[in-house]
């Protein structure tokens, strides 16, 4: 079953150059989830993040205990 993300609202990430290449682009306004895409492909696929998943994941990355 394919998630329908005509109505994602998606922002880049502030890290995100002036050319704006190289970035990628969540979008959090759908319930549950967290999708996750490529901006040089926005048509392209997304993955997809439960929520609280998600938070771990940025929680790993900002108190330095993700393991790579």
């Amino acid at each position: 079953m394919a998630l329908d993300l005509r109505h994602a609202q998606w922002r880049k990430s502030s890290f995100s150059g002036p050319e704006g290449d190289n970035c990628v682009e969540v979008a959090s306004n759908l319930p549950g989830i967290r999708a996750v895409r490529d901006s040089k492909t926005p048509a392209g696929p997304a993955l997809i993040f439960s929520s609280s998943a998600w938070t771990r994941f940025l929680t790993c990355i900002t108190d330095g205990t993700l393991n790579v």
